[in-house]
């Protein structure tokens, strides 16, 4: 940004906080404001982008929808590329955030910066992705929409200078306001953003949040109508018979999901290993075979909701087609997003959900002379658990698939069938589609923080060296005489050459009092079969035995000498730990120059 921009921008973000800073306003009325204000940038980001989108697919193809039957071979194939010879060069000048569904890139500035994102992102994604699904590429618009609508929030957390805390906060809000409008879903996006985007179901956080999607989706009806974005027959549950053949379709979406996702990493890392050829021209060579795909089938290409659309009304092709499809977008999507292109993963998802849904479905109704539930709900409830196994989040594939049909009689059908996909996939491949992104930078999220911290601290960083001991032939009296004057809940015995022999817990002095042993010595009393931590292992090892084993201290001894005690660890060292490394990580990142963040 020219330094007269800057400088104005710096005037009004100071003029913005000293008004903020004057205000009366209990905070969780301002939160709610900032919410609303952000569901409106939200929205008109996400109104924006599918205005763009539907522009640059007439532009290209004479349609508004989506890559039409009946083009010439030469049209499938040059189309995409064109497209992909204007996306290339510019994700290749802004960065590697705008590539992909940029999903991953809001987790991690959601745990790891604060809700901080570079002034103005949402402009180059908004291009780049709109180019990339307009031309005909395999993408979403669900990430693309979700990044626009966080973006511009991060820009008003930043005009009003908030408190990371609310930064974070608007950050979940703009994402939540994006995949609203433009799936008419206020529910799917109040979900996704808690579930998938930060992690997190604070109570503080999720009132803010359901506001700004309320906000968001209400202005998108008013642009886009309310009706559901997919029209679906009134389907029902035949019978509770068939609820097994929904689990089983829930562990063959966890095994699709888990092939989406090596296939599209291996694309990636294909890509990335391409010979002298640099990153502005990767795009084409991909885009090509993607057209080629086309020629076959143009369901593969774009969005995909027309295929979609007929798959749920009934109208579907045989198995082998079906199955074919699926694996098609498969590697299209794979191509688009591995080379560099920009765009979500949510609708391939359901493509490839419904086609093998589909299948199950036809496969069930030729097999079964009774009455039976139509394929076509077989592929709406493909959906769910296609997205519930690529994403790990039932919740929101459940509600996802509700409020994009409207249809709630299939929802026992579908809550079975995301769950079990959803733990297959987990069991499968611990990692979601977004997660594997950040795993390879090195950054391990779970339940919103970056577990990679922890990977980085050992116990010897946070354990307590100064132990409060008791000798192991003390009285149960004296242990509980020292329980009453500190504030711990329990104590390693050791003896007078530092030798750990048990720990002795309030839970074991509780049921000693109630017996009347308290006389005995403590040693009587104590726990011996005990969970060890060794100084040079990590926090993260540490944590999760302590988890595994339901236990909240655990002595650190020597790995030469398991019996040689050094340290006592708790699950608050690990916290207060934990919380230091964020605190260093967040005053390096507020070093930041102004001038960076325009960059």
């Amino acid at each position: 940004m020219p330094a007269s921009g800057a400088h104005l921008w710096s005037r009004l973000r100071r003029r913005m906080a000293v008004r903020a800073g004057r205000s009366q306003l209990p905070q969780h009325t301002v939160e709610v404001l900032l919410a609303v204000l952000v569901g409106l940038a939200g929205a008109g980001g996400a109104i924006a982008f599918r205005r763009i989108l539907e522009a640059i697919t007439y532009l290209f193809y004479r349609h508004t929808t989506g890559v039409p039957e009946g083009l010439t071979a030469w049209e499938y194939v040059l189309l995409p590329v064109l497209g992909a010879l204007l996306v290339g060069p510019l994700v290749a000048w802004v960065g590697r955030d705008v590539e992909g569904s940029s999903v991953p890139e809001l987790q991690e500035a959601a745990a790891l910066h604060g809700g901080r994102l570079r002034t103005l992102r949402w402009l180059p994604k908004t291009i780049s992705a709109a180019l990339t699904v307009g031309s005909g590429g395999s993408a979403g618009r669900e990430g693309p929409i979700a990044f626009i609508g966080a973006s511009l929030a991060a820009d008003v957390g930043r005009l009003f200078s908030t408190s990371e805390r609310r930064r974070r906060l608007l950050f979940a809000c703009g994402a939540a306001a994006g995949v609203a409008a433009t799936f008419n879903a206020p529910l799917t996006g109040a979900f996704f953003a808690l579930e998938i985007v930060i992690g997190s179901w604070a109570a503080e956080t999720f009132a803010p949040v359901v506001v700004s999607a309320v906000v968001s989706s209400a202005m998108g009806r008013h642009v886009f109508g309310s009706a559901p974005a997919f029209d679906v027959p009134d389907y029902s549950l035949a019978t509770f018979a068939e609820l097994p053949i929904f689990a089983i379709l829930g562990l063959l979406s966890a095994l699709v999901a888990v092939l989406f996702i090596t296939v599209l990493y291996f694309t990636t890392d294909l890509w990335e290993r391409l010979p002298m050829v640099p990153r502005a021209l990767r795009l084409p060579p991909a885009a090509a075979l993607v057209g080629l795909l086309g020629i076959w089938h143009p369901g593969v290409m774009g969005l995909g909701y027309d295929t979609i659309s007929h798959t749920l009304q009934g109208a579907l092709p045989g198995v082998s087609l079906l199955i074919l499809l699926m694996l098609g977008k498969v590697v299209t999507t794979s191509l688009t997003l591995g080379s560099g292109g920009s765009g979500g993963i949510f609708a391939p998802s359901l493509f490839i959900g419904a086609m093998l849904g589909g299948a199950v479905g036809q496969v069930v109704n030729a097999l079964t002379a009774s009455h039976v539930t139509s394929p076509g709900a077989y592929a709406l409830v493909g959906m769910g658990g296609l997205f519930a196994g690529v994403s790990h989040a039932p919740i929101t594939a459940v509600l996802t698939i509700f409020e994009l049909t409207g249809d709630y009689r299939m929802i026992l059908p579908l809550m079975l069938t995301c769950g079990i996909a959803t733990i297959a996939a987990r069991h499968m491949r611990r990692t979601s589609i977004y997660n594997v992104k950040l795993l390879r930078r090195g950054v391990h999220l779970e339940l919103g923080r970056d577990v990679g911290l922890l990977n980085e601290l050992e116990v010897g960083d946070a354990m307590t060296r100064e132990l409060i001991k008791v000798a192991p032939e003390a009285t149960g009296h004296e242990a509980m005489r020292l329980l009453q004057e500190t504030t711990h809940h329990g104590f390693p015995l050791v003896d007078d050459d530092g030798r750990l022999h048990g720990i002795v817990t309030a839970e074991d002095l509780r049921h000693a009092a109630h017996e009347g042993r308290l006389d005995d010595a403590v040693t009587a009393i104590a726990t011996h079969r005990l969970v060890i931590t060794f100084p040079d292992e990590t926090l993260n090892d540490a944590l999760r035995k302590l988890g595994m084993h339901h236990v909240s201290r655990v002595p650190v001894v020597e790995r030469e000498d398991h019996r040689k005690i050094v340290g006592l660890l708790t699950n608050k060292d690990i916290v207060a730990a934990y919380n230091r490394a964020l605190i260093r990580h967040h005053t390096d990142l507020s070093k930041t120059t102004e001038t960076e963040l325009f960059e």
